[in-house]
């Protein structure tokens, strides 16, 4: 059994720390979600046009890494205790988005 006085509340730094952490994570998607959609938008014009299969794999491959890098973000700030667990859902979701443009959906 604990001691209400164990008990610790959030303080005004532990808020704004969950605050700039939920902003720095939710640009991530969102630019993270923006490149992803690049590469699902680019769409060759037929069999000749490689210029627009290559774009297509370079958005879906930096898609790629930005979902790493922003995976690697949220595990930071979920160790830390600013962020809970369910953030690893955004960069998990792109991530799977990047990947079938890669491979199963690729132009």
């Amino acid at each position: 059994m604990t001691d209400r006085s164990e008990v610790r509340r959030p303080g005004l730094s532990d808020r704004l720390g969950t605050g700039v952490c939920a902003i720095v994570l939710v640009l991530g998607a969102f630019v993270t979600g923006y490149v992803v959609v690049t590469g699902y938008v680019i769409e060759p014009d037929g069999p000749w046009d490689q210029q627009a299969v290559t774009n297509s794999r370079v958005a879906a491959g930096l898609g790629l890494a930005l979902c790493a890098l922003t995976a690697l973000l949220t595990w930071v700030f979920a160790k830390a205790g600013w962020t809970r667990r369910w953030w690893y859902a955004l960069p998990a979701a792109c991530g799977v988005a990047a990947l079938l443009r890669l491979t199963l959906l690729a132009p």
